[in-house]
């Protein structure tokens, strides 16, 4: 039995997978934790999910409950997510982060400490996100330079990064695909007299309105035809379920840094 803990239990996704662990087999909630200030402390982990009593009480940080768990799973905020990730690798227990916006100093530093510990860190624990990254590099290595490339995401108005790290995401892994650096033809605001589109430039476009889950699309045009692929979620439970799957499967690995290509072996 893997025993979970759960970071960030009072958001809206930390709820989701409490939820999600409750009704999984071969995986119990065994700790969660928030920040200090935070209402969720104090209370039964299962109640401020928004399901029946747990018996689990939230604490105010990882340190007062990392020797109860095997895995950790954290969607919060990078800041918080690198803080944990280097209480895990202390303790060497597995992590999941699902978290989003992580700088790029912020993944080096985490790719480094895995060297201790496993972790599987995924902008998108969806399932069907991550066979979207294998289509769209197929059909990137399939269609070349011929066609131009655009990325449209939408997510709901408290969504606070953007673009978001799935779309980020797609766009590395198709300018990989055409033998690009995404540094160098990502291109993510358009506005005024921009002139003639380049052939090398990937673009992403941004929307926040609502309560939209989360929406990418895909588009690569060609003269006289194009072709979109679309990922539509209309839940959270799509990435709950995804970082549960995620959690069960670090749990039996070797330290090291992963992601959930690995976890589903699409490699």
């Amino acid at each position: 039995m893997v025993r979970a803990i759960v970071a960030g239990a009072g958001g809206r996704m930390g709820g989701r997978i409490i939820n999600m662990i409750n009704n999984t087999e071969g995986i119990t909630l065994k700790a969660a934790f928030e920040h200090p200030d935070s209402p969720a402390v104090g209370q039964d982990a299962g109640v401020v999910a928004g399901t029946r009593s747990l018996g689990v009480t939230v604490a105010d940080s990882l340190d007062s409950v990392i020797d109860q768990g095997d895995v950790v799973i954290d969607f919060t905020i990078s800041e918080a997510s690198l803080k944990h990730s280097r209480i895990a690798a202390l303790h060497k227990k597995s992590m999941v982060i699902g978290t989003t916006g992580l700088a790029s100093e912020e993944l080096v530093e985490i790719r480094q400490l895995a060297k201790d510990f496993p972790c599987v860190l995924a902008p998108n624990m969806s399932v069907g996100v991550n066979l979207l990254y294998r289509l769209v590099d197929i059909a990137a290595r399939v269609l070349g330079d011929d066609y131009d490339v655009e990325i449209v995401e939408a997510h709901h108005r408290m969504k606070k990064d953007a673009p978001s790290g799935t779309a980020l995401q797609l766009g590395r892994v198709i300018a990989a695909s055409l033998g690009r650096d995404f540094e160098e033809v990502g291109l993510f605001e358009r506005h005024g007299f921009i002139g003639e589109r380049s052939k090398k430039e990937i673009g992403i476009q941004t929307l926040r309105a609502g309560d939209i889950v989360g929406e990418h699309t895909v588009l690569f045009g060609g003269i006289g035809e194009r072709i979109e692929v679309v990922h539509k979620a209309s839940n959270r439970d799509t990435f709950a379920k995804g970082a549960v799957r995620a959690a069960l499967w670090i749990a039996e690995q070797p330290a090291g840094f992963y992601d959930m290509q690995d976890v589903l072996g699409l490699k």
